[in-house]
Protein backbone atom coordinates (compact mmCIF):
# COMPACT_ATOMS: atom_id res chain seq x y z
CA UNK A 1 0.00 0.00 0.00
CA UNK A 2 1.24 3.46 -0.90
CA UNK A 3 1.12 6.20 1.71
CA UNK A 4 0.83 9.82 0.63
CA UNK A 5 3.19 9.39 -2.32
CA UNK A 6 3.86 12.51 -4.36
CA UNK A 7 6.05 11.93 -7.39
CA UNK A 8 6.63 13.98 -10.52
CA UNK A 9 8.55 12.44 -13.40
CA UNK A 10 9.96 15.10 -15.69
CA UNK A 11 10.19 14.64 -19.47
CA UNK A 12 13.40 12.82 -20.31
CA UNK A 13 13.88 11.35 -16.84
CA UNK A 14 15.19 7.80 -16.59
CA UNK A 15 14.17 6.81 -13.06
CA UNK A 16 15.51 3.65 -11.42
CA UNK A 17 13.22 2.47 -8.61
CA UNK A 18 14.56 0.20 -5.87
CA UNK A 19 13.21 -1.14 -2.58
CA UNK A 20 12.83 -4.26 -0.46
CA UNK A 21 10.28 -6.93 -1.32
CA UNK A 22 6.87 -5.60 -0.36
CA UNK A 23 8.12 -2.02 -0.13
CA UNK A 24 5.64 -0.76 -2.72
CA UNK A 25 7.65 -0.66 -5.96
CA UNK A 26 5.24 -2.79 -7.96
CA UNK A 27 2.26 -1.09 -6.36
CA UNK A 28 3.62 2.25 -7.53
CA UNK A 29 4.14 1.00 -11.07
CA UNK A 30 0.76 -0.76 -11.23
CA UNK A 31 -0.96 2.38 -9.96
CA UNK A 32 0.61 4.38 -12.77
CA UNK A 33 -0.25 1.70 -15.34
CA UNK A 34 -3.85 1.49 -14.13
CA UNK A 35 -3.90 -2.14 -13.00
CA UNK A 36 -4.40 -1.00 -9.41
CA UNK A 37 -6.94 1.70 -8.44
CA UNK A 38 -6.14 4.61 -6.14
CA UNK A 39 -8.18 5.43 -3.04
CA UNK A 40 -7.30 9.12 -3.07
CA UNK A 41 -5.28 11.68 -4.98
CA UNK A 42 -4.74 12.49 -8.63
CA UNK A 43 -2.67 10.87 -11.34
CA UNK A 44 -1.74 12.82 -14.47
CA UNK A 45 -0.08 11.30 -17.51
CA UNK A 46 1.16 13.44 -20.40
CA UNK A 47 -1.08 16.25 -19.22
CA UNK A 48 -4.19 14.04 -19.04
CA UNK A 49 -6.01 13.14 -15.84
CA UNK A 50 -6.07 9.36 -15.78
CA UNK A 51 -6.85 8.65 -12.12
CA UNK A 52 -9.98 6.64 -12.88
CA UNK A 53 -9.10 5.66 -16.45
CA UNK A 54 -8.52 2.12 -17.73
CA UNK A 55 -5.26 0.47 -18.72
CA UNK A 56 -6.37 0.65 -22.37
CA UNK A 57 -7.01 4.39 -22.12
CA UNK A 58 -3.58 5.03 -20.58
CA UNK A 59 -1.93 2.96 -23.31
CA UNK A 60 -2.26 5.99 -25.60
CA UNK A 61 0.70 7.50 -23.75
CA UNK A 62 2.25 4.60 -21.87
CA UNK A 63 4.04 1.35 -22.72
CA UNK A 64 5.20 -1.42 -20.41
CA UNK A 65 7.72 -4.25 -20.49
CA UNK A 66 7.09 -7.02 -17.97
CA UNK A 67 9.46 -9.22 -15.98
CA UNK A 68 8.30 -12.35 -17.80
CA UNK A 69 9.49 -12.23 -21.45
CA UNK A 70 6.39 -14.22 -22.45
CA UNK A 71 4.00 -11.42 -21.45
CA UNK A 72 5.10 -8.85 -24.02
CA UNK A 73 4.80 -11.01 -27.10
CA UNK A 74 2.48 -13.59 -28.70
CA UNK A 75 4.35 -16.89 -28.70
CA UNK A 76 2.35 -18.59 -31.43
CA UNK A 77 2.92 -15.73 -33.87
CA UNK A 78 6.10 -15.09 -35.82
CA UNK A 79 8.53 -12.27 -35.13
CA UNK A 80 7.15 -10.40 -38.15
CA UNK A 81 3.54 -10.92 -37.03
CA UNK A 82 4.33 -9.61 -33.55
CA UNK A 83 5.89 -6.49 -35.04
CA UNK A 84 2.89 -6.05 -37.32
CA UNK A 85 0.56 -6.13 -34.33
CA UNK A 86 2.67 -3.53 -32.55
CA UNK A 87 2.84 -1.35 -35.68
CA UNK A 88 -0.91 -1.45 -36.16
CA UNK A 89 -1.44 -0.54 -32.51
CA UNK A 90 0.81 2.50 -32.81
CA UNK A 91 -0.63 3.58 -36.15
CA UNK A 92 2.89 3.75 -37.56
CA UNK A 93 1.93 1.67 -40.60
CA UNK A 94 -1.17 1.90 -42.72
CA UNK A 95 -2.82 -1.26 -44.05
CA UNK A 96 -1.85 -0.17 -47.54
CA UNK A 97 1.82 -0.57 -46.70
CA UNK A 98 1.61 -4.20 -45.60
CA UNK A 99 3.19 -5.55 -48.77
CA UNK A 100 5.37 -8.33 -47.36
CA UNK A 101 8.63 -7.46 -49.11
CA UNK A 102 8.50 -3.82 -48.09
CA UNK A 103 7.28 -4.67 -44.60
CA UNK A 104 9.96 -7.28 -44.01
CA UNK A 105 12.75 -4.98 -45.20
CA UNK A 106 11.68 -2.43 -42.62
CA UNK A 107 11.46 -5.08 -39.92
CA UNK A 108 14.93 -6.41 -40.71
CA UNK A 109 16.34 -2.91 -40.38
CA UNK A 110 14.63 -2.46 -37.01
CA UNK A 111 15.67 -5.86 -35.68
CA UNK A 112 19.27 -5.43 -36.77
CA UNK A 113 19.60 -2.63 -34.20
CA UNK A 114 19.12 -5.24 -31.45
CA UNK A 115 22.28 -7.16 -32.46
CA UNK A 116 20.63 -10.48 -31.60
CA UNK A 117 20.25 -12.02 -35.06
CA UNK A 118 16.48 -11.55 -35.09
CA UNK A 119 16.58 -9.87 -38.51
CA UNK A 120 17.15 -13.36 -39.94
CA UNK A 121 14.27 -14.95 -38.00
CA UNK A 122 11.22 -13.02 -39.18
CA UNK A 123 9.25 -16.22 -39.85
CA UNK A 124 10.19 -17.88 -36.54
CA UNK A 125 7.44 -18.29 -33.97
CA UNK A 126 8.37 -16.17 -30.97
CA UNK A 127 7.99 -19.11 -28.57
CA UNK A 128 11.18 -20.57 -30.06
CA UNK A 129 13.29 -17.50 -29.23
CA UNK A 130 15.57 -17.34 -26.21
CA UNK A 131 14.43 -15.34 -23.19
CA UNK A 132 16.82 -12.53 -24.05
CA UNK A 133 15.71 -12.37 -27.68
CA UNK A 134 12.07 -12.36 -26.64
CA UNK A 135 12.61 -9.61 -24.09
CA UNK A 136 14.55 -7.52 -26.60
CA UNK A 137 11.67 -7.92 -29.05
CA UNK A 138 9.21 -6.90 -26.30
CA UNK A 139 11.29 -3.80 -25.64
CA UNK A 140 11.37 -2.89 -29.32
CA UNK A 141 7.60 -3.40 -29.66
CA UNK A 142 6.90 -1.32 -26.55
CA UNK A 143 8.92 1.61 -27.85
CA UNK A 144 7.72 1.71 -31.47
CA UNK A 145 5.13 4.31 -30.52
CA UNK A 146 7.68 6.50 -28.68
CA UNK A 147 5.48 6.53 -25.56
CA UNK A 148 5.37 9.49 -23.20
CA UNK A 149 6.23 7.07 -20.40
CA UNK A 150 7.96 3.68 -20.62
CA UNK A 151 7.51 1.37 -17.63
CA UNK A 152 10.11 -1.37 -17.16
CA UNK A 153 8.92 -3.89 -14.59
CA UNK A 154 12.10 -5.72 -13.56
CA UNK A 155 12.48 -6.53 -17.23
CA UNK A 156 15.84 -8.29 -16.86
CA UNK A 157 15.09 -10.24 -13.65
CA UNK A 158 14.29 -13.50 -15.47
CA UNK A 159 17.46 -13.44 -17.58
CA UNK A 160 20.91 -14.85 -16.91
CA UNK A 161 23.60 -12.27 -15.96
CA UNK A 162 25.17 -12.03 -19.42
CA UNK A 163 21.83 -11.67 -21.21
CA UNK A 164 20.61 -9.25 -18.55
CA UNK A 165 23.62 -7.02 -19.19
CA UNK A 166 22.98 -7.20 -22.93
CA UNK A 167 19.31 -6.21 -22.56
CA UNK A 168 20.21 -3.39 -20.17
CA UNK A 169 22.72 -1.99 -22.67
CA UNK A 170 20.02 -2.21 -25.34
CA UNK A 171 17.58 -0.47 -23.00
CA UNK A 172 20.02 2.38 -22.45
CA UNK A 173 20.55 2.76 -26.19
CA UNK A 174 16.84 2.84 -27.03
CA UNK A 175 15.93 5.19 -24.16
CA UNK A 176 18.78 7.56 -25.04
CA UNK A 177 18.24 7.49 -28.81
CA UNK A 178 14.52 8.22 -28.56
CA UNK A 179 14.75 10.37 -25.41
CA UNK A 180 12.11 8.27 -23.70
CA UNK A 181 10.86 9.17 -20.25
CA UNK A 182 11.35 5.92 -18.35
CA UNK A 183 10.64 4.34 -14.97
CA UNK A 184 12.51 1.11 -14.29
CA UNK A 185 11.95 -1.13 -11.29
CA UNK A 186 15.00 -3.21 -10.43
CA UNK A 187 16.34 -5.32 -7.58
CA UNK A 188 19.88 -4.88 -8.87
CA UNK A 189 21.48 -1.97 -7.07
CA UNK A 190 24.35 -2.00 -9.56
CA UNK A 191 21.88 -1.34 -12.40
CA UNK A 192 20.05 1.30 -10.38
CA UNK A 193 23.34 3.15 -9.86
CA UNK A 194 24.61 2.67 -13.41
CA UNK A 195 21.51 3.52 -15.42
CA UNK A 196 19.32 6.59 -15.42
CA UNK A 197 19.67 10.14 -14.22
CA UNK A 198 17.50 9.61 -11.15
CA UNK A 199 17.11 7.03 -8.38
CA UNK A 200 14.06 6.55 -6.17
CA UNK A 201 13.93 4.25 -3.16
CA UNK A 202 10.54 3.04 -1.96
CA UNK A 203 10.20 1.76 1.59
CA UNK A 204 7.06 0.96 3.55
CA UNK A 205 4.88 2.46 0.82
CA UNK A 206 6.67 5.81 0.86
CA UNK A 207 9.41 7.55 -1.09
CA UNK A 208 12.46 7.30 1.17
CA UNK A 209 15.04 8.61 -1.28
CA UNK A 210 14.83 10.62 -4.49
CA UNK A 211 18.16 11.75 -5.96
CA UNK A 212 19.29 12.77 -9.41
CA UNK A 213 22.23 14.06 -11.40
CA UNK A 214 25.51 14.56 -9.55
CA UNK A 215 23.98 13.48 -6.24
CA UNK A 216 23.00 10.15 -7.75
CA UNK A 217 26.36 9.74 -9.46
CA UNK A 218 28.12 10.04 -6.11
CA UNK A 219 26.06 7.30 -4.45
CA UNK A 220 27.81 4.03 -3.65
CA UNK A 221 26.31 0.58 -3.30
CA UNK A 222 27.29 0.34 0.37
CA UNK A 223 25.40 3.57 1.05
CA UNK A 224 22.29 2.11 -0.54
CA UNK A 225 22.69 -1.04 1.52
CA UNK A 226 22.79 1.05 4.66
CA UNK A 227 19.61 2.86 3.63
CA UNK A 228 17.91 -0.50 3.21
CA UNK A 229 18.95 -1.42 6.74
CA UNK A 230 17.82 1.85 8.36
Amino acid sequence: MLKNVSLTIDPGDFVSVIGNNGAGKSTLLNTIAGTLPVDAGELTLAGHRVTKKSVAYRAQWLSRVFQDPKLGTAGELSVAENLTLASRHTGSMSLGLYHHAKRDAGYRELLATLNMGLEDRLATQVKYLSGGQRQALSLLMATLSHPDLLLLDEHTAALDPQTSAQVMALTQEIVTTHRLTTMMITHKMSDALKYGNRLVMVQDGQIKLDVRGAEKDQLRQDQLMQLFAD
